[in-house]
């Protein structure tokens, strides 16, 4: 290989050479420095600059650990938002005579009444722990929708629409009642001689389209005179602007027995509707519902083991495992299951009695007696009945 040949190939090396170590300079010099680039692990310099609030370490303190009351969730149980209220909102009647009524004083009586406080006694250990709202048929079921009420108490009809059209749902009969009619005495002996009369009836209950069903189904005619209160209602009845007013025979009873001469009026013996009536819940809030549900079977259980308002203290010491489950004085704590204290079943005896307590303080005396009736206790023969307690 010649001299020349060969100091032209050494150049083009060289040349490569140059060429290769500018183009890693060039490469080195735009890469960011290595202080720049932290290594794995060590906080880079967003994580350094965020607001501890923005970012609290497992240790420190939230909102919910200083003290600070948090709002409600959405989906928190109707039982959590009553017990952190320390009151129950319950809506109910206040113009049923038995039922749901203002005594003398303007306290809140009645059959219906006294289960809102057997609730606040067993969610809250007191009776009087209740906030009563005065509901008409139109404004009960809005009422309990829009959470305005937590229960609803108020001679409210179970049927398929409310449960499973309204957002609603239904806990546990506390009355098996039937619509009927009553009239004057000495007018009319049955519903067929009401052909072409005039009905007084209720606005927003199931009896309006009972009513319909009935007369339709026995071929007759009559006229609908509606009203959005009850009392409204049953006074247009008594002024004798109706030839009869229609509802439930709980509801005419209770009517009846406060109007000012009771012994003036009839109520026929036909029962048109089947009416199961009792505590009313927003659906899905299975908590809230078993709370109301229990509370209630345990006012039914009582009667089972003879325990009521007058003798629940002698029952403490009791050895039978079924009197300490249901007092909570036993080891079982049927309660916990609930989200209640041990001894809820107790406050709700001790406070406002079984269910033959209030049925007897109120509805015997108006003559709606539980002797062969569907409200009899079943060992009577009647539907009032409660699951077991274990």
């Amino acid at each position: 290989m010649s001299k020349l040949f060969r100091n032209r190939w050494v150049i083009v090396a060289l040349t490569v050479v140059v060429t290769l170590a500018l183009l890693a300079a060039c490469a080195a010099a735009t890469q960011e420095p290595a202080a720049e680039q932290p290594a794995a692990g060590q906080p880079t310099e967003e994580m350094t600059e965020a607001p501890a609030a923005e970012q609290p370490a497992a240790e420190e303190p939230t909102e919910a650990t200083t003290g600070e009351e948090p709002a409600m969730q959405e989906g928190t149980s109707t039982l959590d938002e009553v017990i952190a209220r320390g009151t129950l909102k319950c809506g109910v009647n206040t113009e049923l005579f038995g039922f749901g009524y203002l005594d003398d004083t303007g306290r809140n009586v009645g059959f219906d009444v006294e289960f809102c406080r057997a609730i606040a006694a067993a969610v809250l250990g007191d009776a009087e722990a209740v906030e009563f709202t005065s509901l008409n048929a139109d404004q009960r079921l809005p009422a309990l929708q829009t959470s305005e009420i937590d229960v609803l108490i108020r001679n409210t009809t179970w049927t398929l629409t409310r449960d499973a059209d309204l957002g609603l749902d239904f806990t546990v009969t506390t009355f098996y009642d039937g619509q009927g009619y009553m009239v004057r005495k000495g007018e009319f002996n049955s519903v067929e001689e009401l052909d072409g009369g005039t009905i007084c009836v209720t606005s927003g209950t199931t009896t309006e389209a009972n009513l319909a069903d009935d007369f339709a189904r026995r071929g007759l005619t009559y006229t609908p005179s509606v009203f959005s209160s009850t009392a409204d209602t049953n006074n247009t009845f008594i002024d004798g602007a109706c030839d009869a007013e229609t509802s439930d025979k709980s509801q005419l009873a209770g009517l009846r027995a406060a109007s000012p001469n009771p012994e003036d009026y009839v109520i026929l013996p036909d029962t048109i509707s089947k009416e199961p009536l009792g505590p009313v819940v927003r659906a899905n809030d299975s908590d809230w519902r078993d709370a109301v549900m229990w509370t209630v079977f345990a006012m039914i259980e009582a009667e089972d083991l003879g325990i009521n308002q007058a003798n629940v203290d002698d029952f403490l010491t009791s050895d039978d495992v079924r009197v300490q489950r249901l007092l909570g004085t036993g080891e079982d704590d049927l309660g916990a299951l609930l989200g209640l204290p041990k001894d809820w079943a107790y406050q709700v005896l001790s406070q406002v009695g079984s269910y033959g307590d209030v049925y007897e303080e109120y509805l015997t005396p108006i003559g709606i007696t539980r002797e062969g009736s569907l409200n009899a206790h079943w060992t009577e023969g009647g539907l009032i009945y409660s699951p077991a307690f274990r």
